[in-house]
């Protein structure tokens, strides 16, 4: 989901909002003439992503700049490695950092957090991100945790069915039944279209595998409750766990055999990785 045209469009934005007349500091400091030569260093160990952002923030800025990559979304790093070198018109290059390292420093901290989720889960359940993502930049957040090893939910409300507890209060409101509605949205969609229904008590379980629903997730449930659940559910639904989800529980929510865990955290509670550009004026 993370195109061209969406890196272009988010980082004119960016690079606007930075300086929308223009770099007074580099105008007024920089010979027009001067050259530069960058290196994108690791201060820290990380799981690098956004690297083609960075580099497309310079060639924006000015298309004479090159970004040489020795590195590549989804790689592990160590602090003091290299990861690019920037060369070109160092007014440009000036212009272009904090731009630059924001996307990737933030990508690359979400990246980061994702490896340790995926890890902590040992391959005993699917690491999923939700919608919790920044305002227009879910593309950049969702690409990151790819990178980082884990999967992405659906990318919004128009590419996947999910009943919420706030869909399921409607429909109590209304008179409805759970497994009449699930089975009445069925009729209406594409036989390509899965259905995902949250819960948030074992008792409301039965209903949605009677309407047929396709994955159902478990809300802020106990370890132990979720063993239930998968036991209940016994293999009719994909089992999705979410809420109290960090990294120190993972293990404990893996083993009770869900098939999937959310998490909100991979994306709205990042701390961004800590990359600089290491800077020398060339004649």
């Amino acid at each position: 989901m993370l195109t061209a045209a969406t890196i272009d469009s988010a980082l004119r934005i960016a690079l606007d909002e930075d300086a929308p007349w223009g770099d007074i500091t580099g105008e007024a400091f920089i010979p027009a003439t001067a050259s530069a030569k960058a290196d994108l260093r690791a201060r820290e160990d990380g799981v690098l992503a956004g690297l083609e952002v960075f580099a497309r923030a310079f060639t924006l800025v000015d298309s004479s700049v090159t970004v040489d990559l020795t590195a590549a979304d989804g790689d592990a790093f160590t602090a003091g490695q290299v990861l690019a070198t920037v060369t070109g018109p160092a007014r440009a290059v000036l212009q272009a950092e904090r731009i630059a390292l924001n996307f990737c420093q933030r990508m690359s901290g979400i990246a980061t957090q994702a490896r340790a989720y995926v890890d902590a889960a040992a391959g005993r359940a699917r690491i999923v991100d939700t919608r919790k993502t920044t305002p227009g930049l879910r593309a950049f957040e969702k690409h990151a945790v790819v990178c980082g090893g884990g999967h992405n939910h659906r990318f919004g409300l128009s590419d996947a069915v999910m009943a919420k507890d706030n869909h399921l209060a409607v429909l109590t409101g209304e008179g409805l039944s759970v497994a009449d509605a699930i089975r009445s949205a069925r009729a209406r969609l594409p036989h390509t279209t899965m259905i995902e229904v949250e819960v948030d008590r074992l008792d409301q379980v039965p209903a949605v595998l009677e309407g047929g629903a396709d994955i159902i997730m478990l809300d802020n449930f106990t370890p132990a409750q979720l063993r239930e659940g998968v036991e209940l559910i016994d293999g009719r639904a994909v089992v999705e766990a979410s809420g109290n989800v960090t990294l120190e529980t993972i293990p404990e929510i893996a083993a009770t055999g869900v098939d999937v865990i959310s998490s909100g955290a991979l994306t709205h509670s990042v701390r961004s990785i800590d990359l600089g550009l290491d800077l020398s004026l060339e004649a």
